[in-house]
């Protein structure tokens, strides 16, 4: 009997939801477990890292990595895979676009560990200690992982063959992408394996939507009791839809949220928050600039919106520190 194709999962700046989305293939993890020999999933089961530097080149079938990259001890583990893995799947927000992490890239390290380790007010560090790659302790040196400047998304450090989106993804978009790969049945390399089409298009709110849409007033979901069969943003109310490709099951508009970006840009789109703020303003509705001024600015953090899972992937990427 042949060996079964090898399968690692490994996670690097992540919380570990996508470790969850997986579990949650339910009886179809054990059709996955049966089909594949799983050599790396640190979250689930011990191995080591060496047992990995021991492999051959291309080894490993499938490397399938979530998480942004933060720091080099990250960045090692993913050319580590990536040099014994045929196949690399971003899966989920975070290796795909950067993620909610990536948000800090709107503040410097230095900014980051000024508040982590001075600022904030519950801290007591009367030494002003911080963190050091290397320290010495009675003779012996003892390492920690370089903070990087700024959060990556994987495709910053290693070429990526093909990308899974969503915070985290769902489901039975997992479950195709998995069988794919077995079946070898993949689309060509650089592919997203989600649906091209916006979210707009299988919002179920999509009916409600006015032919010409005029926002005079933008408010905040909490601030409202958002009416849960009326388009988000016909109420008023930012939702990034438009710009973000549709698969992710319309979770968070089936619970009365509007959507926040996690599946990112469609095809042929670099930057959706980009595309999404320069269509805003073509919504708003006022007779004069002091009007579209007053509007403009009842819109509470809109970098933070737009970006909020794909800073480090955008156009922006990151605030300039000056």
């Amino acid at each position: 009997m042949a060996d079964k194709p090898k399968v690692a999962i490994y996670w690097l700046a992540s919380c570990a939801g996508c470790d969850e989305a997986i579990v949650d293939l339910n009886e179809a993890i054990l059709m996955v477990a049966d089909a594949v020999d799983i050599v790396l999933w640190p979250v689930a089961l011990d191995f080591k890292y060496e047992s990995i530097r021991k492999m051959e080149k291309g080894e490993i079938t499938l490397a399938i990595i979530h998480g942004a990259v933060r720091n080099s001890e990250q960045e090692e583990m993913a050319k580590l895979l990536r040099e014994k893995s045929q196949l690399v799947l971003a899966f989920g927000a975070c290796a795909c676009f950067g993620g909610t992490a990536g948000l800090a890239n709107f503040r410097s390290k230095e900014d980051i560990f000024n508040w982590v380790y001075q600022d904030a007010p519950t801290v007591v560090n009367p030494n002003m200690n911080r963190p050091q790659t290397e320290t010495s302790v009675n003779g012996n040196t003892l390492t920690l992982p370089e903070f990087f400047e700024r959060v990556h998304p994987l495709n910053d450090i290693i070429s990526v063959d093909y990308y899974l989106p969503g915070c985290p993804p769902p489901p039975d978009l997992i479950a195709n992408a998995v069988f794919a790969v077995l079946e070898d049945k993949l689309p060509p390399r650089g592919t997203t394996l989600a649906p091209s089409k916006p979210l707009c298009d299988a919002c179920p709110r999509n009916r409600s939507k006015p032919l010409r849409l005029e926002i005079s007033e933008f408010k905040r979901i909490h601030e409202v009791e958002a009416n849960e069969d009326q388009c988000f943003l016909a109420q008023g109310i930012l939702c990034i839809g438009p710009a973000i490709r549709s698969g992710c099951g319309e979770t968070c508009i089936r619970t009365n949220t509007p959507c926040r970006g996690c599946f990112g840009p469609v095809d042929g789109v670099d930057d959706a928050g980009a595309k999404f703020i320069s269509s805003l303003a073509s919504l708003i509705s006022a007779d004069n600039e002091e009007e579209s001024q007053k509007t403009i600015d009842g819109i509470a953090d809109l970098a933070g919106y737009c970006y909020r899972f794909s800073l480090p992937s955008a156009s922006l990427k990151h605030k300039n520190k000056e």
